[in-house]
């Protein structure tokens, strides 16, 4: 026997309340699967299934048999997201006569008979004013309150999907429906704790959940995916595009794992969460303590270098760690923000710089900028150049100074670039540098308390 309608839509909502199942993607989507109960009769059946979000890409959805026996085919399906409001019920009368009440101060209410000659609703949200024609007069406001009768099984209270299912045999079966909505995000931050005079820290790391989709999930098993998964954008006129970039305790079981799946990573909710439409929802997914660090000052003089004038610089300071078991982490780790905090001696937390990291297998180290040393300084400048075209070689000759103003020691790495093309070699240097690449080189000068040292190269290109 085929379930009423009705009947089919209550069941979809107890089993949409029941056991909900999100994915959510860095992209800004997420794939959202519900329970269906249907009891099919052999032949054509009409199926409705409410509480799909607001954002259902609708050529996404798929309907199935989670056993895999049943046998039905889709004949047509078709979504509708016009939630009921009082002009959609308004259009649902227009031609007829409405009772209206009339609140007036000073005056007892009233009934007022009115026919419905324009509701003033047009789907997608936009609106005209309605006329209703009261004792033979067109007004072009509404004379009271509409009091509506029942309108039957025709009304659609959230987002629907519709299918005409052609079935080959009748019974009772779990189906699934899975589609892809917008709506979703998810995102990872870190907060790194160390004591003033230490490198060892502590990391928290969360995950920020956001529901725009326009639907509440009650209780939903939860998995979060990193990576970057390709999709096909849209095709935007230029003024849309523009208004678009505008516009646990500790006895349980992990609050979340991690699993490596296919070319991305797989983070699963340890329990299920209820995740509410315009709600941002946060869960600790990482927190380690004893996480050893290094802090690395970097001074990269020749990208301040100007018309050969000496030029006061910055020094970078980037905190490096390992990513690994040994290290008290050893977690994929998905991109996000890290802020660090350091800790003073009366045990206040101090924030003292923040960054990005990028998508992080285990095993692999993560270097992030903090900001600019206050106490150290450096200068560069280049003393000499000359260039022999006719032989193609050419040569520079650069100094280096470096000062420490701090009250400990510290070791600071000169990074310079060779930047004339061709090939390179140095012909004279005043310390060993390191090669970092095709383009760079590295000199590292350790710095006692208010010292100043000087690192001099010559560099030949030839081409």
């Amino acid at each position: 026997m085929k379930l009423p309608v009705l009947l089919l839509l209550a069941a979809a909502s107890s089993a949409f309340a029941a056991d909900p199942a999100l994915t959510i993607y860095n992209g800004g989507f997420a794939v959202v699967r519900e329970s269906l109960p249907l009891d099919l009769k052999s032949g054509v059946n009409q199926v409705s299934f409410a509480g799909v979000t607001a954002q259902v890409e609708a050529d996404s959805v798929i309907l199935r048999d989670i056993a895999g026996k049943a046998e039905f085919q889709i004949l047509e399906q078709s979504y509708r997201n016009d939630p009921v409001s009082q002009a959609m019920l308004l259009s649902f009368f227009e031609g007829k006569t409405l009772e209206f009440n009339r609140r007036e101060s000073n005056k007892p209410d009233r009934v007022i008979s009115g026919k419905v000659v324009r509701s003033g609703f047009v789907p997608g949200g936009n609106f005209v004013e309605p006329i209703i024609e009261v004792d033979g007069k067109l007004q072009f406001t509404l004379p009271g309150e509409p009091v509506f009768p029942s309108i039957g099984s025709d009304s659609v209270l959230k987002p629907t999907l519709n299918w005409k299912l052609n079935s080959g045999s009748s019974g009772k079966i779990n189906a699934e429906v899975a589609y892809l909505s917008r709506g979703f995000t998810w995102e990872a931050s870190y907060n790194l704790v160390a004591t003033e005079k230490s490198d060892i820290l502590d990391v928290v790391g969360w995950v920020t959940m956001n529901n725009q989709s326009g639907t509440t999930f009650n209780e939903a098993k939860i998995k979060l995916m990193a990576g970057d998964v390709n999709r096909v954008q849209p095709e935007y006129p230029m003024a849309a595009r523009a208004a678009a970039f505008d516009s646990l305790s500790m006895a349980a079981a992990k609050v979340v794992t991690e699993k490596s799946f296919d070319e991305f990573h797989l983070y699963t909710l340890g329990n299920p969460a209820t995740l509410r439409d315009k709600e941002t929802k946060q869960v600790e997914f990482v927190r380690a303590t004893g996480v050893k660090s290094q802090r690395i000052y970097v001074f990269e003089g020749a990208g301040r270098y100007r018309r050969g004038v000496t030029s006061p610089g910055k020094v970078q300071v980037f905190r490096e760690f390992k990513n690994s078991e040994v290290n008290k982490l050893g977690m994929a780790l998905p991109k996000g923000k890290v802020r660090f905090y350091s800790q003073d001696g009366d045990r206040q937390l101090e924030f003292v710089g923040e960054n990005q990291i990028d998508h992080t297998p285990k095993d692999e180290t993560i270097r992030v900028l903090t900001g600019n040393s206050f106490d150290l300084t450096g200068e560069h400048r280049m003393t000499n150049s000359t260039e022999d075209g006719a032989n193609r070689v050419a040569t520079q000759s650069f100094e280096v100074k470096v000062r420490n103003h701090k009250k400990e020691a510290v070791e600071i790495r000169v990074l310079e670039h060779a930047t004339h093309g061709g090939n390179w070699t140095l012909t004279a240097q005043s310390q060993p540098h390191e090669k970092k690449d095709a383009t760079s080189l590295e000199f590292r000068v350790p710095l006692q308390p208010d010292e100043e040292k000087m690192v001099t190269y010559t560099i030949r290109y030839t081409w």
